[in-house]
């Protein structure tokens, strides 16, 4: 079992070690408290993949401003907050404030947590108590100077945090205002879908209208038909958060991550009143006036060649995929994002979707980055991006360049000789690939 499965599925059942003789007097709140912690996807930054180990810390987190590693969050006393109160912690998580005072790093999301409930809180601290200590001493800030004085952080509060609670709004129905809540507070979607400004706070003003992170775009999500989810039934959104895959559209990358972790495990009636809030959240409108490439243009003949060659076996000739394992590309708004960011990086390193109850497999798209140069994937997707009724504007070979040069690629295993590029080029035998 990969370890990312196993990681989520120990976090739900057995995966942590319950000190139950301590607790069994307060078991519905360590209950209430797991699932709070699922919820707020915890588990996704203070666990490294490397090592395993639930919640012990040490993995990278990559900002505009260089890396933070990720705490130890377990109960071990010397190198985690097993010293910790439960005023400690909840000052931490909620108004970025460290044991001993120091200001902590907003790759925390405190400015989302800020506005969890006191029983939320209460029921995530009984269960951070039950969490097995894991000796793991971490250095979580490895940012270059000045960016690594706390200090200057005194600042960026004053410009970027407002602490407080959330407040139900009283002219919403209870759905809404639950909604609302995990959105806002515990999954804290803004983190990865509202743009930043020049410090890396949230621009409240276009809240989820989508931005790039650590390589990869979290597109908009607002109501908007043209760029958001507004085409979306609520039953599509609920559909999507549980299983990693609705219509043309498959989870990878972060949001894979986010439903496998985090969103599949919630309740019915919380993921209908997450869809529910997200009916209600307004984003901009474009006129379409964007002409699509036309198909004798010459970096279209070239990514067609591409793509029969290199996608279409998966992809299909027309585009649609496999429902709920390869995405489709008609209609998909991501393919037609301005930001291209996701695309190119999943062609150059692959992945593969959510790991769910309903998608036990995941299906992998393997990297492209050993067989096809930049130009080859300009052409390709600015292919994929103009076809099938898509319209949108072209991606360059320094569009790629950019990405390819900011990820780290892995090459598993040998790379078969006929696709190596020019056994790639000459097996296709297409003058249209040629630069």
């Amino acid at each position: 079992m990969k370890f990312r499965t196993f990681l989520s599925l120990g976090l739900v059942s057995a995966g942590l070690t319950y000190a139950q003789a301590a607790f069994s007097d307060d078991s519905a709140s360590i209950e209430r408290g797991r699932y709070v912690a699922i919820a707020a996807d915890c588990v996704a930054c203070h666990t490294n993949p490397v090592d395993g180990r639930v919640f012990g810390g040490g993995y990278a987190l990559k900002t505009p401003f260089g890396t933070l590693l990720a705490s130890n969050i377990t109960m071990d006393k010397e190198t985690g907050i097993g010293s910790w109160t439960e005023e400690q912690f909840t000052r931490a998580v909620r108004d970025g404030i460290g044991k001993d005072g120091e200001h902590l790093y907003a790759a925390m999301p405190y400015p989302s947590y800020t506005k969890m409930t006191d029983q939320d809180m209460h029921d995530l601290w009984s269960f951070m108590k039950t969490v097995q200590p894991v000796s793991n001493k971490v250095i979580s800030n490895q940012l270059p100077f000045p960016f690594n004085i706390r200090a200057s952080l005194i600042f960026w509060n004053l410009w970027n945090f407002r602490g407080g609670r959330f407040t139900p709004d009283t002219n919403k129905p209870a759905e809404w205002n639950r909604g609302a809540y995990l959105v806002e507070a515990l999954e804290h979607c803004n983190a990865c879908h509202t743009p930043k400004n020049f410090l890396g706070g949230d621009l409240k003003s276009k809240a989820y209208y989508g931005t790039s992170l650590q390589g990869w775009y979290a597109p908009n999500i607002t109501n908007s038909k043209s760029l958001g989810i507004g085409t979306w039934s609520k039953d599509d959104l609920v559909t999507y958060l549980k299983t990693g895959s609705v219509h043309y559209y498959v989870a990878s990358g972060p949001m894979g991550e986010a439903i496998e972790h985090s969103t599949q495990h919630l309740t019915d009636s919380d993921l209908s009143a997450i869809a529910e809030y997200f009916a209600t959240v307004n984003g901009p409108e474009i006129q379409n006036g964007r002409l699509a490439l036309s198909e004798t243009d010459p970096q279209m003949r070239r990514g067609k060649a591409v793509y029969e060659y290199a996608c279409e076996a998966c992809h299909k000739h027309d585009g649609t995929g496999v429902t709920t394992m390869i995405a489709g590309f008609p209609g998909n708004q991501v393919i037609r994002a301005d930001v291209t960011d996701t695309l190119i990086h999943t062609v150059l390193v692959g992945g593969r979707g959510a790991i769910t109850h309903s998608n036990p497999t995941g299906a992998a798209m393997p990297t492209f980055a050993w067989t096809l140069d930049d130009e080859q994937i300009a052409a390709a997707l600015t292919y994929i991006r103009n076809s099938w009724g898509n319209s949108a504007s072209a991606v360059t070979a320094s569009d790629v360049a950019k990405i390819r040069s900011s990820v780290e690629i892995k090459q598993v295993g040998p790379v078969p000789d006929d696709w190596s590029l020019p056994g790639f080029r000459a097996g296709l035998k297409n003058d249209s690939l040629q630069k």
